[in-house]
Protein backbone atom coordinates (compact mmCIF):
# COMPACT_ATOMS: atom_id res chain seq x y z
CA UNK A 1 0.00 0.00 0.00
CA UNK A 2 3.09 2.45 1.04
CA UNK A 3 4.28 1.39 -2.20
CA UNK A 4 1.48 2.42 -4.35
CA UNK A 5 1.00 5.61 -2.63
CA UNK A 6 3.98 6.85 -3.60
CA UNK A 7 4.10 6.02 -7.20
CA UNK A 8 1.05 7.62 -7.28
CA UNK A 9 2.52 10.48 -5.76
CA UNK A 10 5.48 10.57 -8.25
CA UNK A 11 3.19 10.31 -11.43
CA UNK A 12 0.91 13.29 -10.09
CA UNK A 13 4.69 15.20 -9.31
CA UNK A 14 5.86 14.63 -12.83
CA UNK A 15 2.55 15.48 -14.59
CA UNK A 16 2.38 18.55 -12.49
CA UNK A 17 6.70 19.48 -13.88
CA UNK A 18 5.17 18.52 -17.38
CA UNK A 19 2.24 21.27 -16.77
CA UNK A 20 4.39 23.79 -15.35
CA UNK A 21 7.23 22.84 -18.43
CA UNK A 22 4.29 23.22 -20.82
CA UNK A 23 3.29 26.46 -19.79
CA UNK A 24 7.21 28.23 -19.27
CA UNK A 25 8.72 26.90 -22.36
CA UNK A 26 6.97 28.96 -24.87
CA UNK A 27 7.48 32.31 -23.24
CA UNK A 28 10.88 31.69 -23.43
CA UNK A 29 11.11 30.20 -27.29
CA UNK A 30 8.89 32.81 -28.93
CA UNK A 31 11.50 35.56 -28.49
CA UNK A 32 14.36 33.48 -30.06
CA UNK A 33 11.77 32.80 -33.36
CA UNK A 34 10.95 36.03 -33.43
CA UNK A 35 15.10 36.95 -33.70
CA UNK A 36 14.91 33.98 -36.03
CA UNK A 37 12.21 35.69 -38.25
CA UNK A 38 13.73 39.11 -38.07
CA UNK A 39 17.08 37.07 -39.37
CA UNK A 40 15.62 35.70 -42.16
CA UNK A 41 13.89 38.71 -43.25
CA UNK A 42 17.05 40.67 -43.54
CA UNK A 43 18.78 38.06 -45.44
CA UNK A 44 16.26 37.84 -47.98
CA UNK A 45 16.14 41.73 -48.07
CA UNK A 46 20.19 41.34 -48.63
CA UNK A 47 19.39 39.38 -51.45
CA UNK A 48 16.87 41.35 -52.65
CA UNK A 49 19.05 44.02 -53.15
CA UNK A 50 22.14 42.23 -54.51
CA UNK A 51 20.44 40.71 -57.19
CA UNK A 52 19.06 44.60 -58.53
CA UNK A 53 22.36 45.74 -58.15
CA UNK A 54 23.44 42.43 -60.44
CA UNK A 55 20.64 43.10 -62.85
CA UNK A 56 21.44 46.85 -63.09
CA UNK A 57 25.08 46.06 -63.37
CA UNK A 58 23.90 43.63 -66.45
CA UNK A 59 21.64 46.06 -68.44
CA UNK A 60 24.57 48.89 -68.02
CA UNK A 61 26.89 46.10 -69.80
CA UNK A 62 24.12 45.13 -72.46
CA UNK A 63 23.75 48.70 -73.19
CA UNK A 64 27.70 48.97 -72.99
CA UNK A 65 27.92 46.46 -75.58
CA UNK A 66 24.96 47.20 -77.70
CA UNK A 67 26.98 50.92 -78.14
CA UNK A 68 29.92 48.84 -79.23
CA UNK A 69 28.81 47.10 -81.71
CA UNK A 70 26.83 50.08 -83.30
CA UNK A 71 29.74 52.04 -83.30
CA UNK A 72 31.27 48.86 -85.39
CA UNK A 73 28.84 48.66 -87.97
CA UNK A 74 30.15 51.33 -90.07
CA UNK A 75 33.63 51.90 -91.24
CA UNK A 76 36.10 55.12 -90.55
CA UNK A 77 35.57 56.04 -93.99
CA UNK A 78 31.96 56.15 -94.09
CA UNK A 79 31.78 57.64 -90.50
CA UNK A 80 34.24 60.81 -92.17
CA UNK A 81 31.46 60.81 -95.31
CA UNK A 82 28.60 61.23 -92.95
CA UNK A 83 30.30 63.73 -90.25
CA UNK A 84 30.65 65.81 -93.81
CA UNK A 85 27.79 65.96 -94.71
CA UNK A 86 26.50 66.32 -91.42
CA UNK A 87 28.71 69.83 -90.90
CA UNK A 88 27.31 71.14 -94.56
CA UNK A 89 24.17 70.99 -94.00
CA UNK A 90 24.01 72.80 -90.98
CA UNK A 91 26.24 75.27 -92.68
CA UNK A 92 23.13 75.61 -95.68
CA UNK A 93 20.75 75.47 -93.08
CA UNK A 94 21.95 78.56 -91.22
CA UNK A 95 22.21 80.84 -94.72
CA UNK A 96 18.63 79.58 -95.73
CA UNK A 97 17.10 80.48 -92.00
CA UNK A 98 19.14 83.67 -92.40
CA UNK A 99 17.27 84.45 -96.20
CA UNK A 100 13.74 83.60 -94.57
CA UNK A 101 13.96 86.06 -92.08
CA UNK A 102 13.04 88.82 -95.26
CA UNK A 103 10.48 86.44 -96.66
CA UNK A 104 8.76 86.32 -93.02
CA UNK A 105 8.71 90.25 -92.95
CA UNK A 106 7.25 91.12 -96.24
CA UNK A 107 4.53 88.20 -95.85
CA UNK A 108 4.08 89.94 -91.94
CA UNK A 109 3.54 93.29 -93.83
CA UNK A 110 0.85 91.63 -95.77
CA UNK A 111 -1.19 90.13 -93.19
CA UNK A 112 -1.37 93.53 -91.50
CA UNK A 113 -2.44 94.94 -94.77
CA UNK A 114 -4.69 92.19 -95.00
CA UNK A 115 -6.27 92.65 -91.23
CA UNK A 116 -5.50 88.92 -91.00
CA UNK A 117 -5.27 89.75 -87.48
CA UNK A 118 -5.16 85.31 -85.87
CA UNK A 119 -3.27 84.45 -88.75
CA UNK A 120 -0.24 87.27 -87.72
CA UNK A 121 -0.43 86.38 -84.00
CA UNK A 122 0.06 82.64 -85.23
CA UNK A 123 2.91 84.02 -87.82
CA UNK A 124 4.90 85.90 -85.39
CA UNK A 125 4.65 83.03 -82.95
CA UNK A 126 6.20 80.70 -85.52
CA UNK A 127 9.05 82.96 -86.13
CA UNK A 128 9.57 83.62 -82.64
CA UNK A 129 10.19 79.66 -82.23
CA UNK A 130 12.37 79.80 -85.06
CA UNK A 131 14.45 82.62 -84.05
CA UNK A 132 14.79 80.30 -80.71
CA UNK A 133 15.67 77.13 -82.96
CA UNK A 134 18.50 79.26 -85.13
CA UNK A 135 20.15 80.33 -81.97
CA UNK A 136 20.25 76.81 -80.47
CA UNK A 137 22.15 75.67 -83.48
CA UNK A 138 24.70 78.39 -84.04
CA UNK A 139 25.41 77.77 -80.28
CA UNK A 140 26.58 73.98 -81.74
CA UNK A 141 29.38 75.07 -83.25
CA UNK A 142 31.73 72.55 -80.95
CA UNK A 143 29.29 69.89 -81.31
CA UNK A 144 30.80 66.27 -80.94
CA UNK A 145 29.88 64.48 -83.62
CA UNK A 146 32.44 61.28 -82.33
CA UNK A 147 29.71 60.79 -79.85
CA UNK A 148 26.35 60.60 -82.05
CA UNK A 149 25.70 57.45 -82.57
CA UNK A 150 23.95 58.49 -86.00
CA UNK A 151 26.92 58.64 -87.21
CA UNK A 152 27.85 54.71 -86.26
CA UNK A 153 24.62 53.17 -87.60
CA UNK A 154 24.51 51.74 -91.19
CA UNK A 155 20.81 52.50 -92.39
CA UNK A 156 18.38 49.87 -91.67
CA UNK A 157 15.14 51.55 -93.33
CA UNK A 158 14.05 53.42 -96.47
CA UNK A 159 11.64 55.67 -97.50
CA UNK A 160 9.99 57.10 -101.38
CA UNK A 161 9.73 60.11 -101.79
CA UNK A 162 9.21 61.74 -105.66
CA UNK A 163 9.50 58.57 -107.17
CA UNK A 164 12.85 57.61 -105.60
CA UNK A 165 14.30 55.60 -102.60
CA UNK A 166 16.34 57.14 -99.42
CA UNK A 167 17.81 55.42 -97.45
CA UNK A 168 18.09 56.33 -93.00
CA UNK A 169 18.59 54.42 -89.71
CA UNK A 170 16.50 54.37 -87.20
CA UNK A 171 17.88 58.37 -86.24
CA UNK A 172 16.80 59.67 -89.05
CA UNK A 173 13.25 57.84 -89.46
CA UNK A 174 12.60 59.33 -85.70
CA UNK A 175 13.15 63.02 -87.19
CA UNK A 176 10.76 62.28 -90.22
CA UNK A 177 8.05 61.39 -87.76
CA UNK A 178 8.77 64.20 -85.96
CA UNK A 179 8.55 66.32 -89.23
CA UNK A 180 4.77 64.88 -89.64
CA UNK A 181 3.69 65.75 -86.25
CA UNK A 182 5.19 68.77 -86.03
CA UNK A 183 3.59 69.74 -89.33
CA UNK A 184 0.09 69.06 -88.60
CA UNK A 185 0.64 70.49 -84.64
CA UNK A 186 1.34 73.85 -87.06
CA UNK A 187 -1.10 73.43 -89.42
CA UNK A 188 -3.95 73.21 -86.99
CA UNK A 189 -2.85 76.46 -85.18
CA UNK A 190 -2.76 77.94 -89.10
CA UNK A 191 -6.25 76.92 -89.93
CA UNK A 192 -7.76 78.24 -86.82
CA UNK A 193 -6.38 81.29 -87.48
CA UNK A 194 -7.67 81.76 -90.65
CA UNK A 195 -11.14 80.05 -89.59
CA UNK A 196 -11.21 83.08 -86.65
CA UNK A 197 -10.29 85.78 -88.87
CA UNK A 198 -13.31 84.37 -91.65
CA UNK A 199 -10.49 84.26 -94.64
CA UNK A 200 -11.16 81.51 -97.49
CA UNK A 201 -9.29 77.96 -97.07
CA UNK A 202 -5.50 77.95 -98.68
CA UNK A 203 -2.58 76.42 -96.65
CA UNK A 204 -0.54 76.97 -99.19
CA UNK A 205 -0.22 80.72 -98.87
CA UNK A 206 0.88 80.03 -95.45
CA UNK A 207 4.22 81.06 -94.21
CA UNK A 208 4.94 78.39 -92.13
CA UNK A 209 4.03 75.78 -94.84
CA UNK A 210 6.27 77.44 -97.32
CA UNK A 211 9.03 77.55 -94.51
CA UNK A 212 8.17 73.96 -93.46
CA UNK A 213 11.88 74.09 -91.05
CA UNK A 214 9.71 73.89 -87.69
CA UNK A 215 11.67 71.94 -85.49
CA UNK A 216 15.02 71.11 -87.67
CA UNK A 217 18.21 71.05 -87.04
CA UNK A 218 20.65 70.49 -89.42
CA UNK A 219 20.99 66.72 -88.76
CA UNK A 220 19.65 63.11 -89.71
CA UNK A 221 18.41 64.09 -93.09
CA UNK A 222 18.42 66.68 -95.81
CA UNK A 223 16.17 69.60 -95.42
CA UNK A 224 14.51 68.65 -98.72
CA UNK A 225 12.76 65.50 -96.78
CA UNK A 226 12.39 67.37 -93.59
CA UNK A 227 10.23 69.95 -95.60
CA UNK A 228 8.55 67.58 -97.26
CA UNK A 229 6.99 65.51 -94.67
CA UNK A 230 6.61 68.87 -92.34
CA UNK A 231 4.03 70.09 -95.09
CA UNK A 232 2.16 66.46 -95.64
CA UNK A 233 1.13 66.87 -91.92
CA UNK A 234 0.79 70.77 -92.04
CA UNK A 235 -1.92 70.41 -95.18
CA UNK A 236 -3.96 67.85 -92.70
CA UNK A 237 -3.69 69.64 -89.51
CA UNK A 238 -4.74 72.94 -91.42
CA UNK A 239 -7.70 71.05 -92.83
CA UNK A 240 -8.67 69.81 -88.93
CA UNK A 241 -8.18 73.12 -87.94
CA UNK A 242 -9.95 75.56 -90.55
CA UNK A 243 -13.16 73.24 -89.87
CA UNK A 244 -12.92 72.46 -86.50
CA UNK A 245 -12.74 68.60 -87.12
CA UNK A 246 -10.41 65.54 -85.70
CA UNK A 247 -9.52 63.47 -88.88
CA UNK A 248 -6.14 63.20 -89.10
CA UNK A 249 -5.30 64.03 -85.45
CA UNK A 250 -5.81 64.35 -82.08
CA UNK A 251 -6.03 67.80 -79.82
CA UNK A 252 -6.34 66.55 -75.77
CA UNK A 253 -5.08 68.60 -72.71
CA UNK A 254 -3.46 70.86 -75.10
CA UNK A 255 -1.08 68.76 -77.12
CA UNK A 256 -1.90 68.06 -80.72
CA UNK A 257 -0.71 64.65 -82.30
CA UNK A 258 -1.38 62.84 -85.80
CA UNK A 259 -2.52 59.52 -85.87
CA UNK A 260 -0.61 56.81 -86.27
CA UNK A 261 -2.10 55.18 -89.25
CA UNK A 262 -2.22 58.42 -91.07
CA UNK A 263 1.40 59.30 -90.01
CA UNK A 264 2.50 55.81 -91.23
CA UNK A 265 0.45 56.15 -94.08
CA UNK A 266 2.45 59.51 -95.25
CA UNK A 267 5.62 58.04 -94.45
CA UNK A 268 5.69 54.17 -95.60
CA UNK A 269 8.95 53.19 -94.05
CA UNK A 270 10.27 50.13 -95.01
CA UNK A 271 13.18 48.21 -92.90
CA UNK A 272 16.02 46.67 -95.79
CA UNK A 273 17.89 44.86 -92.71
Amino acid sequence: MTAHVVNRTLVAMGVTAVAFCGLTLPAVAQPQQGHAQQGNQQANAQQKATKQAQQKEQQAQKKQAQDSQQRQQLTRQNQQVLTARQEQRVAQYLKHLDQQQRVAQKQSAQLQRQKRGAQYGYQQQYLASMSRQQLQIQGQDQYDYARDLYLYQAPTFRYLRGGRYYETNQYGVNLLRRSVNAGYEQGRLAGLADQQDRWPFGYRDSYAYQDANYGYGGFYVDRDDYNTYFREGFRRGYEDGYYDRHQYGTYADGRTSILGAVLGAILNVESIR
